[in-house]
């Protein structure tokens, strides 16, 4: 299992395979980590930063009243994140980082809660809560980046390659 951008870009190049993300709380710092690997362009699609919930709203194809009404910061938010990685770049696999960075809390969630969506059409939908990834803002966003690749990593080792049609 790939958990470093490194050992996933190797991964994702045997397999001519493709990522994208959909960002919030780490704003792009997922798709940047992937970027920083040379031959990331073999397999980086592309990445949307939806920070705002107006933005998340155009990009989710949803209201804001129905994302906010799940959370912005869930499961749900953070699937149909992935989800919209995959629809807007035509990535084989879609990431989704929705959570609150902090210092404040919201929607009563403490810093550190974070949600990672993981879709690929046809094989993988999924999402999982993080909790207690640190206390300070860009350890909370690091660790939320590592969080991913490790999932991602995982969720390669578990699905064939390719598409079903």
């Amino acid at each position: 299992m790939s958990t470093t951008a490194a050992g996933l870009v190797s991964q994702l190049t045997q397999r001519g395979e493709t990522v994208s993300f959909c960002e919030s709380l780490t704003a792009g710092l997922a798709s940047a980590t992937v970027a920083s690997v040379p031959g990331a362009s073999a397999v980086l699609r592309g990445g949307l930063i939806t920070y705002a919930t107006e933005v998340k709203s155009h990009f989710l194809r949803q209201s804001i009243a129905d994302i906010e009404a799940v959370g912005v910061v869930s499961g749900e938010t953070a699937l149909a994140m992935a989800r919209a990685a995959v629809a807007e770049t035509d990535a084989d696999w879609g990431i989704g980082l929705t959570g609150v960075a902090g210092p404040d809390r919201q929607e009563a969630k403490p810093a550190g809660t974070v949600y990672i969506g993981i879709y690929s059409p046809g094989r993988v939908a999924f999402s999982q809560l993080l909790a207690g990834l640190g206390e300070e803002r860009n350890e909370i966003r690091e660790a939320t980046v590592a969080a991913a690749l490790r999932l991602l990593g995982t969720a390669l080792e578990q699905n064939p390659v390719g598409r079903e049609q």
